[in-house]
């Protein structure tokens, strides 16, 4: 820590009352040379002013300015706006653009849709199933 900071933190918690330091400690310099060091010298910032403010500026409260950055949801605002233009693209409109904006390679490409075949019905009936069991089991 630099002589400077540990000054400026002692003058913190210094009592307010007191003075900056007694005249019996205070180191005197003598000539032409220590007068105009005293003048180059800053003088120390008083703990209650802050000059690196600007002038008439008004402190933020944080709850504030965290309810000014709060996320919003503007989902029903949306809504309201996308179901107010009934206008709706043609089904190949659509597919076209989202097929322009889905990737080349075999892992964006959609999986093929298989149709399903439906069961077909057995010729069979009921009653040639007993015939072929009597035949084939022997079972009367």
């Amino acid at each position: 820590m630099s002589a400077a900071l540990l000054r400026r933190g002692l003058e913190l918690l210094e009592p307010p009352g007191r003075a900056k330091a007694p005249p019996g400690l205070q180191r005197g310099r003598a000539g032409p040379r220590a007068a105009g060091a005293a003048r180059r010298r800053k003088r120390a910032p008083e703990p209650g002013r802050n000059k690196a403010t600007v002038k008439g500026r008004v402190v933020k409260s944080a709850i504030e300015e965290y309810h000014k950055k709060k996320p919003v949801n503007h989902l029903r605002e949306n809504l309201q706006y996308m179901l107010k233009g009934r206008l709706v693209a043609d089904k190949a409109v659509t597919e076209q653009v989202l097929a322009q904006n889905r990737g080349r390679k075999a892992k964006d490409q959609p999986p093929e849709k298989t149709e399903k075949k439906k069961p077909e019905g057995t010729v069979f009936t009921e009653e040639d199933f007993r015939k072929f069991e009597r035949e084939y089991f022997g079972i009367p």
